[in-house]
């Protein structure tokens, strides 16, 4: 069983960045939809900070049917809009049997208007105020992603680190 993180247009460096980071912490894949508004080559990567880059499993799709196509059990997609009646931590996420997709949308459109009319039955939303425009993309992967591997018992994570110094005791 694997955990997908799934960017559709990234635009804004620093959002993926950290994605990527909550991706490689988590065990989860990366999955990139182009185009991308960034390069990810390893001048731009080092440039970034972003060390921990190649302990991310990164996949790149040319196309949203391009991805679609990976995808080998719909039923375990989820978009994740604010437009959704469903909440996120609603959905049940518990089988480890299969893989788990989590769809974000591109920063400033969100995913594509005719793929969430046809798919509303896997939207799902992160509740907020109508105070602001949406959270930050980054924030809501964490969160999504976190909450499908609180149902999955953390499978493969570690549950406790030891302290590198003996300074705790």
């Amino acid at each position: 069983m694997t955990n997908h993180l799934v960017l559709y247009e990234p635009l804004i460096p620093s959002n993926t960045g950290n994605i990527a980071r909550t991706a490689a912490a988590t065990d989860s894949v990366l999955d990139l939809i182009k185009p991308l508004g960034f390069e990810t080559d390893d001048k731009h990567l080092k440039r970034a900070g972003l060390d921990y880059w190649a302990s991310v499993r990164v996949v790149y799709h040319d196309s949203l049917d391009d991805f679609m196509k990976t995808v080998t059990d719909p039923t375990h997609l989820y978009l994740v809009s604010k437009f959704a009646e469903q909440t996120y931590s609603d959905v049940d996420y518990s089988d480890t049997t299969c893989d788990h997709w989590f769809m974000f949308g591109k920063e400033t459109t969100g995913l594509p208007e005719p793929f969430m009319r046809a798919n509303p039955e896997k939207a799902v939303r992160i509740p907020m105020t109508d105070d602001v425009r949406a959270l930050n993309l980054a924030n809501c992967a964490a969160l999504v992603i976190y909450e499908a591997l609180r149902q999955q018992d953390f499978a493969g994570l570690e549950r406790v680190h030891t302290y590198p110094h003996d300074k705790l005791k």
